[in-house]
């Protein structure tokens, strides 16, 4: 309970709070749009390890090395909890927008916030305004923001152990582009939260980053099925990770 209560209460209080900081953002990208970025950036990263600590999370990264630190990436996860985002996002070394369903764009502050750090909202039901979000996201990364997306579509919340298939769609951001993919396999979010809810524990996750996937360097095969090889990679490091956060 108390676990909760205080995840609530850094939670909406940021967003109150934020309003006028969202103004000053706005001022200084007039002058320094990369300053008003990175600071944006920087801000949300800091309430969500501050949510972390409230929600009393541990987590083990793996990999962080395989992230390339001098180009924009297409991070690809598998997803079974709300966490997924903040403790993925709280470990951006630069600009990143996610993809998120459509919904979350009518919640007021969350959904400034979101637009001003590059997310992008998709309509999972229109597959002409799905397609429109896909090439916003090329485009973005082609003017050096990274993105992440979920491919699954939408969280894991029976067996996650076991991947649900992923959206081919969503792999023409690497292949249009030609940034790597950085497979993201997370172990044990869901007991955080979804698993016995409404209630928050705290929990010992595990986020291991794979190494890069070059689109252009695969067979034409992996190429054609590019979301169900980085599946693939996903669900084997995620079931090799199993059962980590019981040994520590």
């Amino acid at each position: 309970m108390i676990r909760l209560i205080l995840v609530a209460i850094i939670l909406v209080g940021f967003l109150i709070l934020s309003i006028p900081v969202l103004f000053i953002e706005w001022l200084i990208g007039k002058w320094n749009p990369r300053a008003r970025d990175i600071s944006s950036l920087r801000i949300v990263q800091g309430a969500f390890r501050l949510i972390l600590f409230a929600a009393g999370t541990k987590v083990t990264v793996i990999g962080e090395e395989n992230v390339p630190k001098d180009q924009p990436v297409l991070y690809i996860g598998n997803h079974n909890s709300y966490f997924d985002i903040v403790i993925t996002y709280a470990r951006c070394p630069d600009l990143t927008g996610y993809i998120a369903k459509d919904s979350m764009e009518k919640i007021p502050l969350l959904s400034n916030w979101m637009k001003r750090l590059y997310c992008l909202f998709l309509n999972r039901t229109d597959i002409k305004e799905g397609l429109k979000t896909i090439v916003t996201a090329i485009d973005q990364v082609k003017n050096g923001i990274s993105m992440c997306i979920f491919p699954e579509g939408t969280r894991n919340k029976e067996n996650h152990l076991e991947l649900m298939p992923f959206k081919e769609g969503s792999m023409k951001i690497a292949e249009k582009t030609g940034c790597p993919i950085i497979p993201m396999s997370l172990n044990n979010t869901a007991d955080i939260f979804e698993d016995h809810f409404p209630w928050i524990k705290a929990t010992h996750v595990t986020l291991e980053y794979g190494k890069p996937i070059y689109p252009k360097e695969l067979s034409r095969e992996d190429r054609k099925f590019l979301g169900a090889y980085t599946q693939k990679i996903i669900a084997e490091t995620v079931k090799k990770n199993a059962g980590i956060e019981q040994k520590n």
